[in-house]
């Protein structure tokens, strides 16, 4: 069946996405590499695989930015998306069209025969497919979960950056970290770079990367950043050394690290060398990632919004508040999805947040705001409010402070991606 006739837009497409598998996660890579072996897809002249558990987006957009400025073109698929799912996809830094990617699907949809694909899957071949038109120097793919059976590991890199390994969705990966390391390890190749960004390394890594004979590049040994004070940094690497660095546009000190292992992983290209400091400041500089540590000032008030859905992106969100100094009170609206540590989600953030308002994400996956609150309640604020909307929460936030606070929007992509319409729709009505 082909679809497309009855369809009236990329939407339509999107909703129909939805229906073809049973499940909404559904993790190997037996129905991807059908796909991909009857799509005829060239191999990309380099791919790059990001995964983690924390930081693959900001990572990815760094990625873009310095290989940018090295004179590449550059593809990225990323997921998920905060507005729209063209998002996901970008070809020198822009988004691809409705119609590209209309044309991808139908292209996917037109040697399908029956294949049960998952939404995720049948956007990353509709990726595949644009990059194979395009032909970028460079594709950059953030994996969607885990690592050794996502639909991204269906593409063999040339090199990868793991960001970190802490506990989230460990019903599919695994209920400690050694275990999640085995999923993310699963994206190493033999005898290929990968970088691993934190200053802990799983055993599971260090395991995975000598089976392979993976060139293994570790913080602390193989490169370094040194904090110099006033938001300056150094890096060095194993050849080169970076001094005058500056902090990137993305807020957190956490951003500095993650910078360190990408820059690591664009000097085991062979890259770092075009690029002085001046020319990593600058591509640091204009980044932008919606939803992450992002600021905003509406109807009077001033809003952070960062989507924080695990219990190590909740201590940075909290770290990054303590020195919020400048408002009376820190209000959090909170939206968080099952399966989540929500206790612990809400224990990191309870030392910075003076006051709590529980809504419901527009998720089947959603944890009902009545339950979020038993949880707050009992770790937190026995006043907490309870909202049936992530919209209704946001007016009653707007309500019960004033402009010398600051309301934070956290717990899921599904909380802070209606809240940026709803915000953005403030913004245009003042």
């Amino acid at each position: 069946m082909n679809p497309s006739g009855s369809f009236n837009g990329i939407d339509d497409w999107l909703r129909w996405l939805e229906t073809l598998s049973p499940h909404e996660i559904d993790l190997g890579l037996d129905r991807v590499d059908t796909i991909l072996a009857r799509l005829s897809l060239q191999q990309p002249a380099r791919v790059i695989t990001v995964a983690g558990t924390n930081g693959k987006g900001s990572s990815v957009a760094m990625l873009e930015a310095l290989l940018t400025a090295c004179g590449e073109r550059v593809g990225c698929y990323t997921s998920p998306h905060v507005h729209r799912f063209n998002e996901r996809i970008r070809i020198d830094g822009k988004t691809a069209s409705d119609q590209e990617i209309i044309a991808a699907f139908e292209r996917i949809e037109s040697v399908r025969e029956g294949i049960a694909l998952t939404y995720f899957e049948f956007g990353t071949l509709a990726a595949m497919v644009l990059f194979d038109i395009a032909r970028p120097d460079t594709v950059i793919l953030e994996v969607g979960l885990g690592g050794r059976l996502d639909a991204v590991n269906a593409i063999e890199p040339d090199a990868c950056l793991i960001t970190n390994v802490t506990l989230d969705h460990c019903d599919w990966l695994g209920e400690d970290v050694e275990a999640i390391a085995i999923e993310k390890a699963g994206i190493m190749r033999r005898n290929k770079p990968v970088v691993f960004g934190a200053t802990t390394v799983p055993e599971a890594i260090i395991a995975a990367s000598g089976r392979l004979d993976a060139d293994l590049i570790l913080s602390g040994r193989d490169f370094e950043l040194v904090a110099n004070g006033g938001g300056q940094w150094h890096w060095s690497g194993r050849d080169v050394e970076l001094a005058g660095l500056q902090q990137p546009s993305l807020a957190g000190w956490h951003q500095v690290q993650n910078a360190a292992a990408v820059l690591a992983l664009v000097e085991s290209l062979g890259l770092l060398v075009s690029l002085d400091a001046k020319t990593v400041n600058s591509s640091f500089a204009s980044l932008e990632l919606d939803g992450r540590m992002q600021r905003i000032h509406t109807a009077g008030r001033n809003f952070i919004l960062d989507v924080a859905h695990n219990v190590d992106s909740a201590r940075v969100l909290s770290e990054s508040l303590t020195n919020q100094a400048e408002n009376d009170r820190v209000v959090a609206v909170i939206g968080v999805l099952a399966g989540k540590d929500v206790a612990g989600i809400v224990g990191a953030l309870q030392p910075v947040i003076n006051r709590w308002i529980a809504c419901t994400p527009d998720s089947q996956k959603a944890v009902q705001a009545d339950d979020l609150a038993r949880i707050i309640v009992q770790q937190a604020d026995p006043s907490c409010l309870i909202c049936g909307s992530v919209e209704d929460a946001i007016r009653e936030a707007i309500a019960r402070t004033t402009e010398r606070d600051l309301i934070v929007i956290t717990g899921s992509f599904q909380t802070v991606a209606p809240a940026l319409r709803m915000l953005d729709e403030l913004q245009c009505a003042n």
